[in-house]
């Protein structure tokens, strides 16, 4: 399975150009992508970040597990592997074989405790994936 993880090279403890993405998003869209990578950025002392096709991405080392992506009108919370979290509140979409993403939008009630729950199963399911293959 080790050799299935998708890699980035160049992940590093606090990428400036994120910093500087989340500035240049700024606005109710800015807002939900910032808290939401922060919860990301506060999985564990081991998580890493780039900028990657455009958009904030949180690492395990340089394994992807999650991203943060604004839209016109909306917010994706992507997840690299999603297609294999536990996702019993269903605010998973997508139907890539491998990346699920939330859309946000401001003013739509959020199940927060859902999405941080998703975000922790990521990083777990990251973290297995490295450590164990």
């Amino acid at each position: 399975m080790k050799d299935q993880l998708l890699r980035f090279n160049g992940a590093v403890e606090r990428d400036p150009a994120i910093d500087a993405w989340m500035r240049e998003h700024a606005g109710e869209l800015g807002a939900i992508a910032h808290h939401w990578f922060e919860m990301m950025r506060k999985c564990g002392d081991e998580v890493r970040e780039l900028l990657h096709d455009g958009c904030p991405v949180a690492c395990l080392g340089d394994a992807p597990f999650g991203y943060v992506n604004v839209y016109t009108s909306h917010v994706n919370v992507g997840f690299f592997h999603g297609a294999t979290l536990p996702d019993q509140a269903r605010l998973l979409q997508g139907t890539g074989k491998f990346m699920r993403h939330v859309k946000l939008k401001p003013g739509m009630t959020t199940n927060a405790a859902a999405l941080s729950q998703l975000i922790d199963a990521a990083y777990s399911d990251i973290k297995e994936r490295v450590e164990h293959g």
